[in-house]
């Protein structure tokens, strides 16, 4: 008799029974949202340095401006205060906390109701968020950074985003080597949820992205956008955030981050129809008005509230 497949699955393996039930089956709404067409995610970075805005919206008062202009076409709003480019060096916890709380406070007080991820890898950070308004937690190292993360996020019940990445910000690129960077990245992230729910973490509250530009080169990126599809195998909701990335620039003739608004389109475009749950995002409106394009094209328009 034929060996089982292996609990991981590489892009050539055979589909157990229970594989093809997480490809299939319905995901858990998200922060009471139901992940039942793309979702969009904005990107709000209140950094000096990110790679694209960094320093555009630092001051608290441009950063709430600007997030309540995106709330108009985006699900959820993702707040950072430390930029994780490549090279990018760490940010002390009180600092990071002294960048996003605020914003995420003023923002529940002036009724802002958009569900808000906090953008960290600290859990001192995640907690200060959380207690200022934020309904989750993305974490780009899941849960490897911080060995208080998980606990924080069991206790909170709160959902979290696992991406893929190794190293660390200002090293990753050192370490962009896969021999089958697909099924690699599949098989981390399924350890890393075997970690969260060991935790305590319930797995309807995971999300799984696949760290486009965290540790790998332009042809990873490619190969992981290929291949997407693999990843819904998890059974949890995929994000993607390719929004603006160098690979983009680099393929379409944009050195400039700001000039990258058509390749991040098509990229998010390919990730709906690779059924991709959440799009990470920094051209919200661009991106809700060629998302209703496409689901009007595919026989779905109406579905999209915010885009009515």
């Amino acid at each position: 008799m034929d060996a089982a497949p292996d609990a991981r699955l590489g892009t050539e393996a055979a589909l157990r029974a229970d594989q093809i039930d997480r490809l299939s089956a319905p995901r858990p709404d998200i922060c009471h949202m139901s992940m039942d067409r793309p979702r969009i995610m904005g990107i709000l970075n209140v950094t000096p340095d990110s790679f694209s805005d960094g320093g555009q919206h630092f001051a608290l008062s441009d950063a709430v401006a600007r997030a309540m202009a995106m709330a108009v076409d985006v699900d959820i709003l993702d707040i950072g205060g430390e930029s994780t480019r490549p090279g990018a060096r760490e940010v002390p916890a009180a600092e990071e906390i002294a960048r996003t709380a605020p914003v995420i406070r003023a923002l529940r007080r002036a009724g802002l109701t958009t569900p808000i991820s906090i953008d960290t890898r600290k859990a001192a950070v995640a907690a200060a968020a959380l207690d200022a308004g934020a309904d989750m937690v993305n974490d780009v190292t899941a849960l490897r950074f911080d060995p208080d993360m998980a606990a924080l996020v069991a206790d909170r019940a709160v959902p979290i985003c696992l991406m893929h990445s190794v190293a660390d910000p200002e090293t990753m690129q050192d370490h962009a080597d896969y021999r089958d960077v697909l099924s690699e990245v599949y098989d981390h992230l399924a350890e890393r949820m075997d970690v969260a729910e060991a935790a305590g973490i319930d797995r309807a509250r995971m999300i799984v992205d696949p760290g486009i530009g965290f540790g790998k080169t332009e042809d990873h990126n490619i190969k992981l956008l290929q291949g997407l599809g693999l990843l819904h195998a998890l059974g949890v909701p995929v994000l993607l955030g390719a929004s603006r990335k160098r690979f983009i620039g680099s393929i379409g003739g944009a050195e400039a981050a700001d000039d990258r608004m058509p390749g991040s389109l098509a990229v998010a475009l390919h990730g709906a129809a690779q059924g991709i749950h959440i799009l990470r995002v920094h051209d919200t409106a661009e991106t809700r008005q060629a998302l209703l394009l496409w689901e009007a094209l595919a026989g779905n328009e109406g579905q999209n509230e915010n885009g009515t």
